[in-house]
């Protein structure tokens, strides 16, 4: 009996020393308090005047060194606790009780999580607030082109910082479904699943709410996600998508341990006075608790809520209020706040900083003491990076970071994945002196279709075309010409970084050209490699066409005035809807930066027979456009058929279901030439259209074309991947494809 009272003293005595020691530490080291749910320094230097970035790093250094300090303690506590334990057999047998963090948001290191449960814990080892390979589930609803950029600036910032595997649910209309499942497909980030859910469907559940938000009736759809989200999915976390993500994603999962008794909806109080009423003569806003909850971020348990019979809940109260509010002013937002008005016991609040608010009416400054407190910016203004906070400049700034940092540079996890997606690397021999020029083929490059607004309505009598070209940022200024000379649709894919996209965006948003035109879809495929995939972008390119019939050209061509109109009579005249023709359009080039663009086929035979224009490429690739028999052009009337010569690579049109290019071919050489063989192994008449024409513009030389001149083992790989193609054309096309080896060989 005496012993066991003796071991009994040695626990208690080890347990209020793990449970006090660290308590004091941690309050020193804090030096700071939690009245308000103000957040609290971690850094002795808080006193100091210093720059948002040198504050926030060296915050992060001096918790690091405390941590190792507090963990390296506690750990000894833990041996005494479990010298003690061992004294006391109730203790083998205990209830096990999962153990979480103990603030929301006080740190991002597992060894942090570790160091405050130990101090508050029945048993050691605990496992962490949120597991390593634990999926975290998020809901984002999307409509547009607009919307769907901001999705990928907030899922570049929740990548760059997170550790586990992500689910996202993204509630999507065709536009937005149609970008996303390409961006995502070919983003190819490890422990990343996305599932899409038709926001189209959805409408019928919300239309009935008259709403003056911006965002319209998609503004509306966060209402029923426990309807339209998987009845298995226990919890999930819903952002609006002018969302920045500081620090790990994991954080905010963890807190839904926090939620107690009933409730269920993790929120934000409102930073604005909105709630409050009187910011202006007759404001009325719809009922909330206090100063209301933002829902531009929120936590929902779905399970509880859909046994609290939330869809009848809330669409009650909308009911209601709507008899005297007559409509919303920030759509789910007001209902969300009328709900909660009427039973308080459903919110948890969350600190300020997982929703620092930059909306109109702001308080947000007074809820944080530094920027590096911040977790979570929300840019929730119809002015967006326009508001005015004395930390703009900071957030503005980060959300820049996110907006131009390369995808391709977004961490993945240390969880197992899925099989590999390019198997085929595998199989390639990596000493091969062209093992760069093969891999290129199966390198999957991330792309955003239609980065900016894009509108086509079909034409009624079938004979539309589009204009697709490819291009990168050195070939820029072609576009505001092209859509002058051309004012059909058109098809682009540009080659470009992260930071080069948004160059581009501001270009296009400054053109007054580029503004007036809504039929040009511009497909940006990101860089990777070190070749220019140019077969791949225009096969990107043709994918998107919404036509029946393609006019296949490059973009440092202007093609003639009236070109658009010419083409769709021509697919009347000759019967392209019945028959397998590739029209070709006489190539000609200046070297002249500066023309007076032929108005006519008189004016530019004129042209040429001054020495101001000439056939494309006739002093260095004669073959190249030979057989389109200029002499003959020049005097002819009428279309007329002309047969296929090895190296021969026009500009035509066909319809819309031709071959697509091959891929193996990068940079320069041979990329349009194998495409052109491809067309004549499948029967495609070739016929040249006598008044038809385009115009080569001078450029300086790009950088493949370079490489290809000055090096011997560009040319060489070259070689063998083209006759590594007739090969494949062989074994395709049997027969036929002789001639394209004995052409070759008599060239």
């Amino acid at each position: 009996m005496l012993g066991f009272c003796r071991g009994r003293r040695k626990f208690l005595l080890a347990f209020f020393t793990l449970l006090f020691v660290p308590a004091i530490t941690w309050i020193y080291l804090f030096n700071g308090n939690f009245d308000d749910g103000k957040t609290v320094s971690l850094s002795p230097l808080d006193t100091q005047p210093q720059s948002p970035r040198y504050s926030a790093s060296s915050q992060r250094e001096s918790l690091e060194v405390r941590v190792r300090e507090v963990e390296e303690e506690n750990r000894l506590l833990r041996k005494q606790l479990s010298l003690a334990q061992s004294w006391n057999p109730s203790h083998r047998h205990g209830n096990r009780s999962k153990t979480y963090s103990m603030e929301e948001g006080t740190g991002d290191s597992e060894s942090l999580r570790a160091g405050i449960v130990a101090g508050n814990s029945s048993e050691c080892g605990q496992l962490p607030a949120v597991e390593k390979c634990e999926t975290i589930h998020v809901a984002i609803v999307c409509a547009g082109y607009n919307a769907s950029r901001d999705v990928v600036t907030l899922v570049k910032s929740v990548l760059f910082h997170r550790r586990n595997p992500l689910h996202f649910h993204l509630i999507a209309d065709s536009i937005a479904k149609q970008i996303l499942a390409t961006l995502f497909q070919t983003w190819m980030v490890p422990a990343v699943h996305v599932d899409f859910y038709d926001a189209d469907e959805l409408k019928s559940e919300v239309s009935w709410i008259p709403n003056k938000h911006y965002s319209g009736i998609y503004g509306l759809m966060k209402l029923v996600l426990t309807k339209t989200l998987p009845a298995s999915l226990e919890r999930v976390i819903v952002l609006d998508t002018d969302i920045t993500f500081a620090t790990d994603i994991a954080e905010l999962w963890a807190v839904f341990h926090k939620f107690r008794g009933q409730q269920v909806l993790g929120l934000v109080e409102n930073q604005s006075d909105w709630y409050l009423g009187n910011l202006w003569k007759n404001h009325r806003p719809w009922p909330a608790l206090g100063r209301g909850y933002n829902t531009g971020v929120i936590l929902l348990l779905l399970d509880k809520l859909r046994k609290m019979k939330w869809e009848q809940m809330w669409r009650l109260t909308a009911e209601r209020e709507l008899m005297s509010m007559l409509s919303t002013s920030l759509a789910d937002q007001d209902i969300f706040n009328a709900v909660i008005k009427q039973n308080p016991f459903l919110v948890h609040q969350l600190p300020c900083f997982w929703n620092v608010q930059l909306s109109d009416h702001t308080r947000s400054e007074q809820c944080y003491r530094d920027v590096a407190d911040l977790k979570v910016i929300h840019w929730n203004s119809p002015k967006k990076l326009r508001v005015k906070n004395k930390h703009v400049e900071f957030f503005r700034n980060l959300y820049l970071t996110f907006l131009e940092y390369e995808g391709t540079s977004t961490q993945g996890t240390g969880c197992p994945s899925e099989a590999d997606l390019q198997k085929q690397l595998s199989e390639l021999d990596e000493d091969d002196l062209c093992y760069e020029f093969r891999r290129e083929r199966f390198t999957v490059h991330r792309t955003h279709l239609y980065f900016l607004h894009y509108e086509y309505k079909a034409e009624a009598d079938d004979t539309d075309v589009t204009l697709v070209a490819q291009l990168s940022m050195d070939r820029l200024q072609m576009l505001e010409a092209i859509c002058k000379h051309w004012e059909g649709p058109i098809s682009l894919a540009l080659y470009l970084s992260d930071a080069e996209a948004q160059q581009f965006l501001r270009y296009a948003q400054g053109s007054e050209v580029l503004l007036n035109r809504q039929n040009v879809g511009y497909h940006i495929v990101y860089k990777e490699g070190q070749f220019y995939p140019v077969n791949l972008l225009r096969n990107v390119a043709m994918r998107h066409v919404n036509t029946p019939y393609m006019f296949l050209s490059d973009i440092d061509f202007l093609p003639m005035y009236g070109l658009y109109e010419s083409l769709r009579k021509a697919i009347v005249q000759l019967d392209m809807q019945n028959t397998k023709k590739a029209l070709i359009i006489p190539a000609f080039e200046t070297l002249r930066y500066r023309l007076a663009f032929p108005k006519s086929k008189a004016e530019l035979l004129s042209m040429l027979d001054m020495g101001t224009l000439f056939t494309f490429r006739y002093h260095v690739w004669t073959k190249g456009h030979g057989p389109t028999d200029f002499a003959k052009w020049r005097t002819a009337t009428t279309p007329y058929r002309v047969e296929w010569e090895a190296d021969f690579e026009p500009y035509v049109m066909v319809r819309r279901d031709c071959p697509e290019y091959d891929r193996r071919f990068v940079g320069f050489g041979w990329n349009k030439v194998s495409h052109i063989m491809e067309l004549d192994a499948q029967e495609y008449e070739f016929t040249v259209l006598p008044n038809a024409y385009m115009i080569h513009m001078p450029h300086a030389p790009s950088f493949d074309i370079t490489k290809f001149r000055s090096n011997k083992q560009y040319r060489v790989c070259l070689k063998t991947l083209k006759e590594e193609f007739q090969q494949d054309m062989s074994r395709r096309y049997g027969f036929t494809a002789l001639k394209y080896l004995t052409a070759e060989n008599n060239s």
